[in-house]
Parts: C-alpha cells; sequence; structure tokens
C-alpha cells in the first residue's frame, strides 16, 4: 500500500481539497487524519495546511479573502504562482458531481493509513509485551475519522431546548401564515408550496425571499426554469409594488428602493436538470467562502433539479427531498422550494395531498406543505386559495382565502373570519358571476349564428 495518493492522480488530490472547501461536516471528520505529505504537489500540501490551521481554530474552512492574505504571505515566487494555479482548478471542482465519491476514497485512504501505521508502531510494543498499548493504539486507529457531534445531550441540555434559538424562524411575510407555523420557517427545515402550472408558485416563492431580505437576511435564490435576469425583476415587482411589464420605465425609482434594503439577494440560474443538490451545496460552499453565508435558501424549484436516473423516479424525486432537507440541516438554514401538482388539479377549490405529481413520499418529508389553488374565475377577480396541506409546527386542514396581483406579484393571505378573509371569499363570487355570465354570451352568440 502506498503513502501517497499518487495512484489516485492528480484531479482527485485538487477534488479531495475542494472537498474540504465544500462540506465542514467531511472537514472535521478528515482533519486529525490528513496529512500534507500525501499530496504529491507542495502547492496541495500548502494549501491543506492552511485549510486544516484556520479550521482547527475557526471551525470553518478559509474564506476566499483569508487565502488572498496567506498567499500574500509567501515568499518564494514559483510557489506563490503555483499555489494560484492550484486554487483555480479547486474553485473549479468545487461543483464536481463525484465528491461525494471522493470523500469516501480519501476517508478510506487515511484510516487505512492510520491503521498501517498502529500496526508499525505496534511491532515494539509487542516484543515489550505491552498489549494494553498496542490495543489503544489499534482502537484509535480504528476510530479515526468518526463523527465527533455525539447529538443532543438530553440531561445536560435543558436550557438549549427552551431558548430563543432552539427555533430561530425567518418570516414568511404574511401574519396569518407566520401564526400557523409558529413563526415560519426555522434552520434545517423544508418548505414546499404546491400548485400546478401557470397558478403563481414562482411568484410565492418569490414573496418569501423578498420579505426575507427586507428583514435584512442573505438569502439565495436558485432558478432551474427562469434566468436569473427575468428573476430579478420579478423581485423588483414585489419589492417596489411596480407592475412587472413597467419596470423598464421605473429603474431609478427601482435603485432607490434597493438601496433602502438591509439584506442581500444572490439569484443563481442552472438549466434545468442540470445540477443536483450537491452541486446547490458546492455554490453555497463557494458564497459562503466569498463571505455570503445565507439566512434562507430558495429552490425554484425541487423537482426541475437532476435526479439519481438508476432509481424509479418517485423513489429519486423522494430522495432528492431528503437532500433538500438534509441540506437545510447541514447549513442550519430554512429551505423554501415548489412541487408540481397534477393536471386534474387545475380546476379544485382546494388541491389536497394525494394531487402531488409524481412522488407523495414529497408530502412525507417536507415540514411544511400548502398548496395553491386558482380557477378560472379567481384570475378575473384576482383571489385565490391556500391550503395549509401539512404543518409539524400547528395545526393544517386550513383553507385561507387569498388576494393575488398578478402584474406585480403581491400576494396576500387572510383568515377566512375576518372582515378580509370574508371580503375576499365575496370577492370569488364575483369572479364566478363573471365567468357565467361570458359562457351565457357566449351561448347566446353561438345560438345566434346557428339560427
Amino acid at each position: 500500500m502506498t503513502d501517497k495518493l499518487s495512484e489516485y492522480g492528480w484531479t482527485f488530490q485538487v477534488k479531495v481539497l475542494a472537498a474540504m472547501f465544500v462540506d465542514r461536516t467531511f472537514l472535521q471528520q478528515i482533519a486529525d487524519i490528513i496529512q500534507a505529505d500525501y499530496f504529491e504537489s507542495d502547492a496541495n500540501s500548502w494549501l491543506l495546511e492552511v485549510v486544516l490551521d484556520h479550521f482547527r481554530e475557526y471551525k470553518t474552512p478559509p474564506s476566499k479573502d483569508v487565502l488572498k492574505v496567506k498567499v500574500t504571505e509567501i515568499d518564494n515566487d514559483v510557489l506563490k504562482t503555483a499555489i494560484l494555479e492550484q486554487l483555480k482548478e479547486v474553485f473549479r471542482f468545487m461543483e464536481s458531481d463525484d465528491l461525494t465519491f471522493v470523500k469516501d476514497e480519501i476517508l478510506k485512504f487515511c484510516k487505512n493509513q492510520e491503521i498501517k501505521r498502529a500496526i508499525m508502531d505496534s511491532v515494539n510494543l509487542l516484543k515489550m509485551g505491552n498489549y494494553d498499548e498496542i490495543k489503544s493504539k489499534i482502537d484509535g486507529a480504528m476510530k479515526a475519522g468518526a463523527d465527533t457531534d455525539i447529538g443532543h445531550e438530553y440531561k445536560k441540555d435543558v436550557v438549549a431546548r427552551y431558548t430563543e434559538s432552539a427555533r430561530d424562524t425567518i418570516s414568511t411575510g404574511w401574519d396569518v401564515i407566520d401564526d400557523l407555523m409558529d413563526g415560519g420557517l426555522a434552520a434545517g427545515e423544508l418548505g414546499v408550496v404546491m400548485a400546478p402550472a401557470g397558478i403563481g408558485k414562482s411568484w410565492m416563492l418569490i414573496n418569501i425571499g423578498a420579505n426575507a431580505v427586507k428583514k435584512g437576511k442573505t438569502v439565495i435564490h436558485y432558478t432551474l426554469e427562469l434566468n436569473d435576469n427575468y428573476v430579478g425583476q420579478r423581485y423588483d415587482s414585489v419589492v417596489t409594488g411596480i407592475a412587472a411589464q413597467n419596470l423598464k420605465n421605473y429603474t431609478s425609482d427601482i435603485e432607490e428602493k434597493l438601496e433602502t434594503l438591509s439584506g442581500e439577494l444572490i439569484i443563481k440560474y442552472y438549466p434545468t436538470k442540470s445540477t443536483g443538490v450537491m452541486g446547490i451545496k458546492a455554490h453555497i460552499e463557494k458564497t459562503i467562502m466569498l463571505g455570503n453565508k445565507p439566512d434562507l435558501v430558495v429552490i425554484d424549484y425541487g423537482d426541475l433539479l437532476k435526479v439519481n436516473t438508476k432509481k424509479d423516479k418517485h423513489e429519486a424525486l423522494e430522495e432528492l427531498y431528503e437532500e433538500m432537507r438534509g441540506m437545510a440541516g447541514e447549513y442550519n438554514v430554512p429551505v423554501w422550494t415548489a412541487s408540481q401538482a397534477g393536471r386534474s388539479a387545475l380546476e379544485d377549490d382546494v388541491i389536497e395531498a394525494d394531487k402531488i405529481a409524481s412522488s407523495y413520499g414529497k408530502v412525507m418529508v417536507a415540514d411544511f406543505l400548502m398548496s395553491l389553488s386558482r380557477k378560472v374565475e379567481d384570475k378575473l377577480s384576482g383571489t385565490g386559495r391556500g391550503h395549509v396541506i401539512k404543518n409539524r409546527f400547528g395545526p393544517d386542514g386550513i383553507t385561507l382565502p387569498s388576494k393575488i396581483n398578478t402584474n406585480n406579484g403581491q400576494f396576500d393571505f387572510f383568515e377566512p373570519q375576518t372582515s378580509q378573509g370574508r371580503q375576499t371569499t365575496q370577492t370569488m363570487k364575483t369572479g364566478e358571476t363573471l365567468v357565467k355570465k361570458n359562457l351565457a354570451q357566449k351561448f347566446k352568440d353561438l345560438g345566434g349564428s346557428l339560427g
């Protein structure tokens, strides 16, 4: 067995470093067992030492700014040039699809090295009959790379369970929904908006993201359907209230309004099915390195992420949603996404869980699931119905009348028994009357032509 990573190749060694930037849990596992002399190049060895030193002191990988400072401290110009070139490759491989495999292999390699070292050290101990020390060394080598976080210690962590930080929520911007969710969505939780195509789930996600930005939060919005400029325009409409078709006439007003926002928004476009959760995680790590740690992640929408094609479609989609929820926990952020409802839901007053497209497993994974329905008469009257299908934080099965302005993407939800709720319900009936009048007129016109 070689003591170097040369058998794996140069690209593998670069991906090991990329994985250490991308996955802090992996970095924590490997920090005590990986060594600089495993790598072939001095540049990779230098990078490893910087990453490990920074992680041991700050419990996070070094940011791009930290790396810049460290590079300027190098006296050897040849080494400095080599490190800068190597860093470019590390950043390029951060979104590689095979980083999971790389992490598994390097952990296996490092563990084997630890066991090999323990066996070699035990030779002299065996001659001395020091069996307890041999056992200690072998046991330590076998445990190398294990996860050191044992979890929530029930008896010790009583206060932690009841502090405000136990569930630090981010508001949706709609009081009635926040009340049902006990404040909104919190870190490690997955919220899902379900609706048929063209009903407004993307607009809902943008409303949630825009409200977080107004509250001073940093939001990363991933779009897999609409390009980033177009999504940015939709945010402009929601933030300013200006109708989408008129935005280009009010660029100065938009700039002035955006200057007042205390939060930050990053919009990242990926073509449909071009990336999976691993790619999203790599991008999050990259933004963290650049000093933009997200408070909220929006994915529009989850069904369009790349899935495991070796699995049945239903299983693959359920696994995809599990990965998104796992990502929420790994990065300690709330994640909002959307899911398509089946075509049969288009004419439903209230869309229930059985209308979710492709995989019911998505319902089981979500912490909060809400559907949005808008029939033809709703589109005429500017109304709709939000229905809380699943809610881990409070009551569900509740239908909320809503006002929807499709010109500027403004959404409002109301409790049914409030004056605004009753007024919105009455407006829905107006839409129904308009539809009936239109149908009656068409029937009359048709009858006239036949006569």
